[in-house]
């Protein structure tokens, strides 16, 4: 008996052993046999081909005036009169304010007197100077006399030139109470009113004028960003700008105006750089201080456009794209792109025109998976750098 159980419990355990075996490779066989029968991942692709696009680069603006003057007196006195309609567009040169000119009309008068005084004193020390000339010749009167004539003619016709000046002085003060426009535009509200006393130094203004048309167009822009500006204004001899005057209701503004100016250093504060561009505004519809956004018109180019739901970011930051090669199956590539355009990516290094990039279905394949592509159907877009 005690022979018999051993023997009984090795043939348990090799019975055992030989099951397992068999439902092991029996399971094996039908792993094998369903991965064959089963059909390659359907993907949805896109073959890359040269795209021509416009770069643009959208920028907040604020609108400046071309011109701006502030109307100020240069002489004291009443503001008799204000002869123009506040926000009424004036010309340059056209009268604004008189200011009471009776005094400087008084001053003018005296000048005029004073300079007629010293030309008849001019007249009288003249006659007396060539008589004694006359007069030194024969000895009729000394040497000494005849010098003293001379300088008084000398000191007669100074007091000309300082009566002279006198009158033209008095003449430019009276000229001075008739305020004028120094420049054509759009005259602001009337800061002071008739019977206001004004003066030569004071700080308020009387009035501003702006003009209107052309307007300026100031943007800022990020240091970083100006490299790429730069780059792609490289041989452009103008850069057209339009504007976008409301983004919730897509306003945009007829007129096209260029870039015009770029500051030359980077505010260190801010770290960005000035831009300005320069924009007609024939029916003043662009006031200043209202906040606009300029796009800038970089020129055209063939590219590579990428559907950015096509890429996928690592961890490093880096993007990577699933393409299928000339087997039909799917590998991973690293790309590196330029700039977003749209919903695309523009591809600098890693595709090639005729490359088949996978858009969707590539979260279920693998390296070296073997794929069913179906042409991907992409949905229309409308173009512009964000």
């Amino acid at each position: 008996m005690k022979k018999i159980f051993p023997l009984l419990m090795l043939a348990l355990l090799l019975a055992g052993g030989g099951w397992y075996w068999w439902l092991k490779n029996d399971d094996g066989t039908q792993n094998a046999s369903s991965a064959a029968a089963r059909p390659p991942q359907a993907v949805a692709v896109l073959e890359l081909k040269p795209q021509r696009i416009t770069f643009t680069q959208q920028l907040p603006g604020r609108v400046s005036p071309y011109r701006q003057s502030q109307v100020r007196p240069q002489v004291d006195g009443i503001i008799t009169e204000r002869l123009f309609e506040e926000g009424a567009d004036v010309e340059k040169g056209q009268q604004l304010y008189q200011i009471d000119d009776a005094r400087y009309k008084a001053a003018l008068n005296s000048a005029k007197a004073d300079l007629a005084s010293a030309r008849a004193n001019v007249k009288t020390v003249e006659a007396r100077a060539k008589r004694y000339e006359e007069l030194v010749k024969i000895n009729a009167v000394s040497e000494q006399e005849y010098d003293d004539v001379k300088a008084e003619f000398d000191q007669a016709m100074a007091a000309i030139a300082v009566a002279q000046a006198a009158l033209d002085v008095a003449q430019v003060n009276l000229d001075y109470t008739k305020v004028y426009a120094p420049i054509s535009g759009r005259i602001s509200r009337s800061f002071v009113t008739e019977g206001t006393l004004v003066t030569a130094n004071q700080e308020q203004f009387l009035a501003t004028i702006t003009q209107l048309d052309p307007v300026y167009i100031d943007m800022q822009q990020s240091g970083s960003e100006a490299i790429y500006l730069r780059s792609r204004m490289m041989g452009k001899e103008t850069v057209s700008v339009r504007l976008r005057l409301d983004e919730k209701t897509g306003m945009d503004y007829p007129h096209e105006g260029s870039l015009k100016f770029s500051e030359v250093t980077i505010d260190e504060t801010t770290g960005s750089i000035a831009l300005r561009a320069l924009i007609p505004n024939p029916d003043s519809l662009l006031l200043p201080g209202l906040f606009v956004r300029a796009t800038l018109d970089l020129g055209q180019d063939d590219v590579l456009l990428v559907p950015q739901r096509a890429t996928i970011r690592t961890p490093e930051g880096d993007l990577t794209v699933w393409v299928v090669d000339e087997s039909g199956k799917a590998q991973p590539r690293p790309v590196k792109v330029e700039q977003a355009y749209t919903d695309n990516w523009i591809v600098k290094d890693g595709l090639k025109a005729g490359d088949t990039i996978i858009v969707e279905g590539y979260q279920k394949v693998g390296p070296g998976a073997p794929v069913s592509s179906v042409p991907w159907q992409q949905s229309e877009t409308s173009g512009g750098k964000e």
